[in-house]
């Protein structure tokens, strides 16, 4: 029957698969004796075990909506781990989705990289209601700004109520705490109606800790070759690993090609070990791009080993991904802003200003230097790589949330450094990116939430704590008992932006005004420049009266000669102003213009056209 629906062994993929006479359930089970089939309201079904692991049987009553499980050596009944939607949490029936009945058949076709100024946020907390209705209802407030891109933080679904979606068990499913999948789909063609792209947030290095029944019935899925952090790898070697490769693949296809997601930014990929001849994230670029011919697909990295070979270029465009995340630029313009040195801060703090003046004109801080923090080389050399290779933020869910408290950059510096940190990130040539509310001074924190319950909850309430017992401000039992429960709902509650302060309050009604305004300049001057293509980049360290490094001059140039000019001061005196390009004034604070001296806080954009 399965060879007469077009479905042989060549062909299986993971999680179901519809068709017009009933429905194909695959599992691939290679540690488990017997696999059967619970269909609600049916008597169970055995599932026929190949020789490589796969489990499969053909339902002729099953269809879209259909609920279902699989019961694994007789006692363990588990969701299908390719699930495309748990309506009742993770733990309960899986219900069949036809992802292929999503597609649209007029295909978005996106918008050119360089175009891109991106706004991370997290569904349940960006809105009152913390739905992918909440996000619909705010989408012409972030074209309106000047947003071409939203990137949702992981909608993978979690065990619980809330979660940052970093520890995903159910890679297909989306969040139904956030709305069905057809809800999903809504807010994509909604984001496209007004030509917004969409991102979204995948974690393939690990899978959370509570309710991931894998280990019970696919031992290989995992190796003890490599670790995390976070928990076991996943096993990307040799036979059983081309199964996992697989699995990973089908499930970027999934958001990219049914959903229709623009693109994709994949979370930690430094700890996807792989030795393979052809490391996964190669093969999994290549598909990508050899597959979604005609749209603009973007791939984006978060790597600590700052892997410049990733972001390689052919004719202009990018081999395999299009950028990955510019930590080493947030390190350094933190440390400036704030003065801060402990925890990873302290592999900036030595020289903060020579660290961002090498991030702005080369992208990585760290080409191959030791790591103060890992004491051995991080990263390759970066600077034939084109700024639109990296993206610059001043804030993001990790650096607002890893703070034990949360603290946005609001409470942390003056709003005169806000703003001037606002007009680098959006006015340079890199990609920028705002964390939601940043754009309006938001004073709400970002928590780190979690809704474990039982040891996995004890054991994050105290790891929590115990990796802040090394800074200053926790050092007593007393003060990191100041840390919010990850576990305790009002944490999340508390992470919820405050629209009625948002809309209203007057720093942030200031600082939306600045960033609506310096986000069109940047559309009208800066992209048509990145799309030209930047190919030189120079820095200069301006002194401070005391001899100190105090503000940076920077140029870059294009392939036609034109020159871009950021002059800022970030140190807490006046500095004596450089020279300035000949051209026109993108931007300038008012104390900079006309005047020999930088204050604290100044920034001059400049830009001369070619003669």
């Amino acid at each position: 029957m399965h060879e007469q629906l077009g479905i042989t062994s060549k062909h299986r993929s993971h999680g179901p698969q519809v068709t017009p006479h009933g429905v194909v359930f695959n599992l691939w089970a290679p540690s488990a004796n017997s696999v059967e089939l619970l269909e609600e309201g049916l008597k169970p079904q055995p599932m026929p075990k190949s020789a490589d692991g796969w489990h499969q049987f053909f339902s002729a009553l099953a269809q879209v909506g259909s609920r279902y499980q699989f019961r694994v050596n007789g006692d363990l009944v588990v969701p299908d781990p390719a699930s495309c939607f748990q309506p009742d949490d993770v733990a309960a029936p899986s219900e069949v989705i036809d992802t292929n009945a999503l597609r649209d058949t007029i295909l978005y076709p996106g918008r050119p990289w360089a175009e891109a100024v991106i706004y991370e946020l997290h569904v349940g907390t960006f809105s009152e209601e913390g739905t992918y209705g909440g996000v619909e209802r705010k989408l012409d407030y972030l074209r309106d700004l000047g947003i071409t891109a939203i990137e949702l933080m992981p909608l993978n679904d979690v065990p619980g109520r809330h979660n940052w979606g970093y520890d995903g068990v159910l890679l297909n499913a989306p969040n139904a705490r956030y709305g069905r999948p057809e809800e999903l789909k809504r807010l994509l063609r909604a984001a496209h109606k007004r030509d917004m792209m969409v991102y979204l947030d995948v974690v393939y290095n690990h899978f959370g800790p509570q309710l991931n029944f894998l280990h019970s019935y696919a031992e290989s899925f995992f190796t003890d070759r490599h670790t995390t952090g976070w928990g076991p790898a996943v096993n990307l070697q040799g036979k059983d690993g081309a199964f996992v490769r697989q699995f990973l693949i089908e499930n970027a296809m999934l958001w990219l090609r049914d959903y229709g997601f623009d693109g994709l930014r994949f979370d930690a990929v430094h700890a996807l070990q792989d030795d393979s001849t052809k490391h996964f994230l190669v093969e999994l670029a290549e598909t990508v791009r050899s597959q979604l011919i005609g749209r603009q697909v973007h791939l984006m990295l978060e790597n600590e080993a700052n892997q410049a070979h990733l972001l390689e270029r052919r004719s202009g465009r990018a081999k395999l991904y299009d950028a990955q995340w510019g930590d080493d630029f947030h390190n350094a313009l933190h440390v400036l802003l704030t003065g801060e040195d402990e925890g990873y801060y302290r592999a900036f703090a030595d020289k903060p200003l020579v660290h961002l003046a090498r991030a702005l004109t080369e992208g990585f801080a760290y080409q191959g230097e030791v790591f103060p923090l890992h004491d051995k080389p991080r990263g390759e050399p970066s600077a034939h790589l084109p700024p639109e290779a990296t993206i610059f933020f001043a804030q993001n869910h990790d650096q607002v949330g890893n703070r034990a408290l949360g603290e946005r950059l609001t409470q942390l510096v003056s709003p005169e450094q806000l703003k001037q940190a606002m007009v680098l990130l959006l006015l340079s040539p890199h990609i920028p990116m705002l964390f939601m509310g940043e754009e309006a001074a938001a004073e709400t924190p970002f928590l780190f939430f979690a809704d474990w319950q039982g040891e996995a909850a004890d054991l994050t309430r105290e790891g929590r704590r115990k990796e802040f017992a090394h800074f200053k401000s926790f050092s007593t039992s007393e003060m990191r008992a100041r840390i919010p429960d990850p576990c305790d709902e009002a944490t999340f509650k508390a992470s919820k932006l405050n629209w009625g302060t948002l809309e209203s309050a007057p720093l942030s009604q200031e600082l939306h005004a600045l960033t609506k305004e310096v986000l069109a300049i940047r559309q009208e001057t800066i992209v048509p420049r990145i799309k030209e293509g930047f190919t030189k980049a120079k820095v200069e360290l301006l002194e401070s009266h005391d001899g100190q490094s105090g503000g940076l001059n920077v140029h870059w140039e294009t392939a036609k000669g034109e020159v871009l000019q950021i002059v800022a001061n970030f140190s807490r005196q006046a500095i004596l102003r450089p020279s300035l390009i000949e051209g026109e004034t993108l931007w300038g604070t008012e104390t900079a213009s006309g005047h020999l001296y930088l204050h604290p806080a100044d920034i001059i954009v400049r830009l001369q056209p070619t003669l």
